[in-house]
């Protein structure tokens, strides 16, 4: 059976979403006053987070497909997407900035998931088998 493939629209709204979080979430810490090693921190929470949600997001689509994923792993998968958000909540609740600069980092790294997320479904789902 031939599935049809996601539209080029909401092909480049997905790759919009996660260049914006992504991108606005680096120049927000690359303008930020803060020290080297609190811009370290979020950069990693960003980059675990962003793999997180992609592993994630195989792992449920790979399930849903009758592909084999260990149990482990799948949770594995929860764990480290759930253990990224809960570390970027906890840092910015104790960051010294300003509340608006705490919300800036909050939606560009949820915006971040989110297009990293539809990138990876979207990748799949083109990836048509006749």
């Amino acid at each position: 059976m031939k599935k049809q493939k996601v539209s080029n629209a909401f092909v480049a709204a997905s790759w919009i979403a996660l260049g914006a979080g992504m991108v606005g979430f680096i120049v927000g810490l690359a303008r930020a006053e803060m020290q080297l090693n609190e811009k370290g921190y979020y950069f990693t929470i960003l980059l675990y987070g962003l793999f997180a949600v992609v592993s994630l997001q195989k792992a449920v689509r790979d399930r849903l497909e009758n592909i084999p994923v260990t149990d482990i792993y799948y949770g594995i998968c929860w764990f480290a997407t759930l253990s990224s958000i809960v570390l970027l909540a906890v840092g910015l609740w104790n960051a010294t900035i300003l509340p608006s600069e705490k919300g800036f980092y909050a939606f560009a790294f949820l915006l971040a998931l989110f297009g990293a997320i539809s990138v990876q479904k979207n990748t799949r789902d083109n990836m048509i088998q006749e």
